[in-house]
C-alpha cells in the first residue's frame, strides 16, 4: 500500500502537523491501495505562508524564465506519462487505455496550449491606440488556492496550475482526497522540474478541512474550484468574508437535441459522449432530446448501442467503460435510476445493479431511460454515471425550452443537417458551450458555464486572464 503521508510545501516534502489518515480505494476491486494523510489548518498556514513569500520574487521573475520552468515541468510530465496514466486508472477507475491517452493527454494538451499562447499575450497595452497617456497593466492576482476534482484530474490540474504559474501567481493545490495519487505524482514532477520553492505547494485533505481553510484564508487572493454545486456554494459563502476572487466550474445537465435530419451517427455519438469516463463528466450530454418523427427508432438504436457497451475492470486494456469512482457514487446512481423508474421512465437498456459477472467493484450497467419528462428527477439532477435520459419534443421552440429548463448551463449539443437551424438553436441555448454535429472543442476554447454551472472560464486566453488583475495607469507619458 502506498503511503501519502507528506505534503509538498516550500520546495520540500514535509510531514503533516498531525497524522490523520484515510484509505484510498481502488473502485475496480473495492480494496485499499493507499493511505492518505489529511491536512489540518496548520498545514494550510504553512503552505499559504510559503506561497505568499514566494510570490514576491516569482511575480517579478521575467516571463521568459517562468515559461522555461513550465517547459521543464511539461517535459517531466511527458516522460512520466505512463506512470501518471497508471495512477489515474487505479485511483478513479478510468480504463487503462483511456487513462494513458485521454486522461493524461488532456494535461499535455493544456500544457502546450498555454505555452503557445503566453508568448504573444499582452500583459501591457495602451487604452487608446493613438494615445500613450493611459496604460493598462495585467498583473498576477497573487496566491491562488486550486481545488480539483477526481473525474479528470490532470485536465483540471493543468487547466489551473499552468496558467497560474505562467502569469506569476503562486499556488496551493488541494487535489481530491478520493483520487489523490495523480496530484501527489504531479507534485513530484514539480520538484523534479526545479520549480522554485514556494511557487507550487500541495496539501492533501478534504473539503471541510483543507478546502475550507484555504477558502477562508486572508492571504489567499483567489480560489479556483472544480466540483459539485454544493461545495461551490459553500466556497462562495466562505470566500465572501475576505472578498477574494472565486472561479467555479460546477455541474451540468447537457441537452443533446436530435432533429429529424440528424446524421446517421448522431445517436451513437451521443451515447459515446454520455458514457465516456463511465458518465463521470460535467459536460456529458445526459439528456437526449429527440424529434417526435424519429423518436421510436432513436430509442431502439440507443438501447441497442447501450446493450453493446462493455464494462470491465480499469486494469483491462480495450475499449470499455470502467467502474464509477466510489461506493457513494454507485449508490447515488442506483437511487437515481430507481427514481426514474418510479416516476414513469421506460427502461430500454441496463437498469439497477451491477453488470453480470462483476459482483465486486463499483460497476454500473449502461442504462437508457426513455419516455422521460423534464420534471423527472433524472432529468433535473446531474447523475454522473452511464445513464442516458431520452425526452421527445415536437418543435424547435419546445426543444429549446426543454434544454433551457434547468438550473445548469454548461454544454449543450445540436444535431441537424440544417446549419441555419443549428446556429439559431445554438444562439438560443443558455449555456457556456454548444457543440454542433459532433464538432468538439478546441484546446483554446473557453470552458465554463451559465447559471449554476459556475462562473469564470478556463482554457485558452480566458484561462490566462482568470489569474490576472487589471491596473489602469493614467499619465504614463507625463501628459494629461
Amino acid at each position: 500500500m502506498q503511503h501519502l503521508h507528506h505534503f509538498f510545501i516550500d520546495g520540500a516534502w514535509v510531514p503533516p502537523h498531525r497524522l490523520n489518515a484515510i484509505e484510498v480505494v481502488d473502485p475496480s476491486t473495492e480494496q485499499p491501495i493507499a493511505s492518505l494523510a489529511l491536512g489540518a489548518e496548520e498545514d494550510v498556514e504553512r503552505a499559504v505562508t510559503a506561497a505568499a513569500r514566494a510570490f514576491l520574487s516569482w511575480s517579478e521573475t521575467p516571463l521568459k524564465e517562468r515559461k522555461a520552468a513550465v517547459v521543464r515541468l511539461a517535459e517531466v510530465y511527458q516522460r512520466r506519462a505512463e506512470e501518471m496514466g497508471a495512477a489515474i486508472s487505479r485511483e478513479m477507475g478510468a480504463p487503462i487505455d483511456l487513462a494513458t491517452t485521454a486522461q493524461v493527454g488532456s494535461g499535455s494538451g493544456h500544457f502546450q496550449t498555454f505555452l503557445d499562447l503566453i508568448g504573444g499575450f499582452e500583459f501591457e497595452e495602451w487604452l487608446e491606440a493613438d494615445s500613450h497617456c493611459h496604460r493598462i497593466l495585467k498583473e498576477p492576482i497573487g496566491v491562488v488556492a486550486l481545488i480539483t476534482p477526481w473525474n479528470w484530474p490532470m485536465n483540471q490540474i493543468a487547466l489551473k496550475v499552468v496558467p497560474a504559474l505562467l502569469t506569476g501567481c503562486t499556488v496551493v493545490l488541494k487535489p481530491s482526497e478520493i483520487a489523490p495519487l495523480s496530484g501527489h505524482l504531479f507534485a513530484e514532477m514539480v520538484a523534479e522540474a526545479g520549480i522554485p520553492a514556494g511557487v507550487f505547494n500541495l496539501v492533501h485533505g478534504n473539503g471541510a478541512g483543507v478546502g475550507s481553510a484555504l477558502t477562508a484564508h486572508p492571504r489567499v487572493d483567489m480560489v479556483s474550484f472544480t466540483g459539485s454545486n454544493r461545495a461551490g456554494v459553500a466556497i462562495s459563502k466562505t470566500a465572501a468574508d475576505t472578498i477574494k476572487r472565486v472561479s467555479l466550474e460546477l455541474g451540468g445537465k447537457g441537452a443533446n437535441i436530435l432533429f429529424d435530419d440528424a446524421d446517421e451517427e448522431a445517436v451513437a455519438r451521443g451515447l459515446a459522449s454520455c458514457f465516456l469516463n463511465s458518465g463521470q463528466g460535467c459536460n456529458a450530454p445526459s439528456r437526449m432530446l429527440v424529434h417526435r418523427g424519429i423518436y421510436e427508432e432513436t430509442v431502439a438504436k440507443a438501447a441497442e448501442i447501450a446493450r453493446a457497451v462493455q464494462v470491465a475492470p480499469a486494469s483491462r486494456p480495450g475499449d470499455h467503460i470502467g467502474p464509477v469512482v466510489s461506493r457513494a457514487q454507485y449508490e447515488r446512481i442506483q437511487g437515481l435510476i430507481a427514481s426514474g423508474l418510479e416516476q414513469g421512465a421506460r427502461l430500454v437498456a441496463g437498469g439497477l445493479g451491477r453488470p453480470e459477472g462483476l459482483e465486486i467493484g463499483y460497476f454500473v450497467r449502461p442504462t437508457v431511460l426513455a419516455d422521460c419528462t423534464n420534471d423527472m428527477t433524472v432529468a433535473r439532477e446531474e447523475i454522473f454515471g452511464p445513464v442516458q435520459v431520452i425526452i421527445p419534443f415536437d418543435s424547435e421552440e419546445e426543444a429549446i425550452a426543454i434544454a433551457n429548463d434547468t438550473v445548469f448551463g454548461l454544454t449543450n449539443y445540436v444535431q441537424s443537417a440544417d446549419l441555419d437551424r443549428a446556429r439559431r438553436v445554438a444562439r438560443a441555448l443558455r449555456s457556456g458551450m454548444v457543440e454542433i454535429n459532433g464538432v468538439g472543442r478546441s484546446w483554446r476554447t473557453p470552458f465554463g458555464g451559465y447559471k449554476q454551472s459556475g462562473s469564470g472560464r478556463e482554457g485558452g486566453l480566458w484561462g490566462i486572464e482568470e489569474f490576472l488583475e487589471v491596473k489602469a495607469v493614467s499619465g504614463w507619458d507625463g501628459t494629461g
